[in-house]
């Protein structure tokens, strides 16, 4: 599975440039299911490997779903996560993970 690859890859790093990661999704839309199933199968994984690093999830009836990352300064990133699927969740985490910005 790709999405596993791409989260132990990213390890303890999330906070080598970002302060947050906040990912907005819909408890029971089909465009978040790939969001949910990331959630489901990846996050403890990533808390774990991160325990001090906010990872925040944002349920909301009917919102489309977004990954938001935060830098240093206030300085804000989002990828819309529309009908991705897990591993495509993974690979915009990594996008976000990797950005110097």
């Amino acid at each position: 599975m790709a999405a596993a690859a791409v989260v132990r890859g990213i390890g303890s790093n999330l906070s080598k440039h970002l302060r947050e990661v906040r990912l907005h999704l819909c408890q029971i839309s089909a465009a978040s299911q790939g969001s949910r199933d990331f959630i489901e199968q990846h996050y403890v994984t990533l808390k774990t490997a991160n325990p001090e690093f906010p990872i925040l999830i944002r349920e909301c009836s009917g919102v489309q779903p977004v990954l938001w990352a935060r830098y240093g300064f206030g300085k804000e990133h989002s990828v819309s996560l529309d009908n991705m699927n897990a591993d495509q969740v993974a690979k915009a985490l990594e996008s976000v993970v990797n950005a110097k910005p």
